[in-house]
């Protein structure tokens, strides 16, 4: 412990080394940026309550294909079909909030604060608007990478039909536990599910016809009432039913109650020691507390530093 704190006054009060990312990287380079993009988010957010889970779903999706390196951000071009455009990334939104609170930054610190950076920040601003306080540390310091490409995503993010063993996997590969794998589908609490990713769950669970037996009988069919075929690739249903724009730990009572939206929800109750922690944050406390250090521990997956990568001008494009 003593180590930690010589090295924080070392590196003057409020800087603190983590990993490879720190407190107030931008302090001397461009000591308003976290505060603009504090502002721009929160004034987004506003007009848009839709807006947290949509940022947090980005940043996810970003950290999870090399890192949290803003790649998902990337345009496709002529030559070669970017993140974005990858099937399970079809549904991202939040790509133009991104761009406009970058516009903002560049105008007061030019070439200084990369995309990941922004991302990482407004995903946390957004989430803590209801709370008018942070959620969790975010440290600073990524830069942006340069490649972006469809099939890595495909690859890389865990689909909603996964099981237990597989997400395991997904998340082991990137340096995240079992505990962060319940801890981050708390995220589910917020946003939308599209009917085309759960309703073989109500219609054709083993192909002959059947309903997911592991599905509560009265949210199936309450599903049922909103997603009415297979083919259904339109109508989206609250992952969080009520409280959909609300950051709370509901997604817990409602997960033991075998009311999780997606096959990825419900494999967490098929082994012991998930289901017990899916108990434990039900507390709000506790999940809010755990859900700040799984997020800190996310947002540093591959990030490049120093010298790698680049900052790019706008969010959209590498630098020419």
């Amino acid at each position: 412990m003593k180590i930690g704190i010589l090295l924080c006054v070392a590196l003057f009060i409020g800087v603190c080394e983590g990993g490879s990312l720190r407190k107030n990287f931008y302090r001397d380079s461009c000591p308003q940026a976290e505060e603009i993009i504090k502002n721009q988010t929160q004034q987004h957010v506003l007009a848009n309550p839709n807006l947290p889970a949509k940022l947090l779903r980005l940043h996810f999706h970003d950290c999870f294909v090399r890192g949290c390196d803003g790649s998902v951000l990337l345009n496709s071009t002529a030559n070669n079909t970017a993140e974005r455009d990858a099937i399970p990334n079809l549904s991202l939104a939040g790509f133009d909030v991104i761009d406009a609170i970058k516009s903002a930054v560049e105008e007061k610190c030019p070439k200084t604060v990369s995309c990941a950076d922004i991302l990482a920040l407004s995903a946390r601003d957004a989430v803590s608007v209801q709370f008018n306080k942070p959620m969790w540390e975010v440290l600073t310091g990524r830069r942006d990478g340069t490649v972006s490409i469809s099939n890595e995503a495909l690859a890389n993010i865990p689909s909603p039909f996964f099981n237990l063993t597989q997400l395991r996997q997904s998340f082991s590969s990137k340096g995240l536990t079992l505990h962060d794998l319940v801890v981050l589908s708390g995220a589910h609490t917020i946003g939308v599910g599209h009917c085309n990713l759960f309703s073989n769950r109500l219609y054709n669970f083993t192909g002959k016809g059947d309903q997911d037996p592991s599905l509560n009988a009265s949210y199936a069919a309450f599903l049922k009432s909103k997603c009415q075929s297979l083919s259904d690739r339109t109508t989206t249903v609250e992952m969080d039913p009520g409280s959909s724009t609300t950051f709370d730990s509901d997604y817990y009572p409602n997960l033991l109650q075998k009311k999780g939206l997606f096959q990825s929800d419900a494999a967490l109750l098929t082994l012991d020691q998930s289901a017990d922690k899916a108990g434990e944050l039900v507390k709000e406390e506790k999940f809010f507390t755990e859900f700040a250090q799984s997020m800190k521990r996310m947002g540093n997956i591959e990030v490049l530093t120093d010298s790698a990568g680049q900052i790019r001008n706008k969010c959209s494009v590498v630098n020419s």
